[in-house]
């Protein structure tokens, strides 16, 4: 068997930054096993798996199609080429007010001290959305020392199975300006730190709306690799996340 497989970084218009994926193209179905191998031995957080619809399809030609799902464990997932990059079609999520006490010990494990502005807990995604004072700048959260290896042990519950990390933009000057900063974290899926995801901005994107009074953000995930996120909320509840994409490998998997 011989699968033609690449490898790209999303989030990104430059090699070895951004979120790096893996895309198999498939011409018949694979079994569900065989899917599981093939996205361990790429060991990346994401392997997508094309398969033609039409045995007459022809990976070669031009894409007649603008828009392309995925299956997901999420649900179905719609991307759509655009000019200037790619456009992720997901769910907007709200994040609603959550008591501090009942999740302090999972916010002091991870970032000690530092100063809390805000928390918010995502129901539908599980997620744990802390912002952080404004007094804070982003060169401050990137070099943040997150301990991830003890929240295995803090947060039992599966009540939270992501922690967000955010804080407000800066003003534009000899830098880009950005509406807001995140990282994120998922040690409850083997995730210690996710390079750039579009989940959880999906959340971020409700959060950010609500504190700005925008509906069209421009963010950037400060992970050691970065990546820079372009959100449209819609008016029918989902969003729009836009970034660049680079390809950076292309082979054939033999197995």
């Amino acid at each position: 068997m011989k699968l033609p497989i690449f490898i790209a970084d999303a989030f990104t218009t430059k090699a070895f930054r951004g979120n790096p994926a893996a895309v198999c193209l498939l011409e018949n179905k694979l079994d569900e096993d065989l899917h599981q191998k093939i996205a361990k031995e790429m060991n990346l957080s994401e392997t997508a798996f094309i398969r033609k619809l039409h045995p007459n399809d022809n990976f070669t030609q031009k894409n007649v199609h603008s828009t392309l799902t995925f299956v997901t464990m999420s649900g179905e997932l719609k991307a759509r080429k655009e000019e200037d990059g790619i456009v992720l079609d997901l769910p907007l999520y709200p994040a609603h007010p959550q008591k501090l006490h009942e999740v302090e010990d999972l916010i002091k494990t991870a970032i000690g001290d530092t100063l809390v502005q805000d928390v918010r807990y995502s129901p539908d995604t599980k997620k744990l959305l802390v912002r952080l004072s404004d007094t804070y700048n982003r060169s401050f959260l990137e070099s943040l020392t997150v301990n991830t290896e003890n929240l295995l042990q803090v947060e039992t519950t599966g009540k939270v199975k992501g922690l967000i990390l955010t804080l407000k933009g800066e003003p534009g000057g000899q830098t880009q300006a950005f509406d807001f900063y995140s990282r994120y974290f998922a040690p409850w899926y083997g995730v210690a730190e996710d390079p750039v995801t579009g989940s959880a901005h999906t959340v971020l994107s409700s959060y950010w709306s609500e504190q700005l009074g925008k509906k069209d953000l421009h963010a950037f995930q400060c992970s050691n690799r970065g990546g820079e996120l372009t959100i449209s909320l819609r008016s029918d509840g989902r969003v729009d996340i836009k970034g660049g994409a680079a390809l950076v490998l292309e082979g054939t998997l033999t197995a």
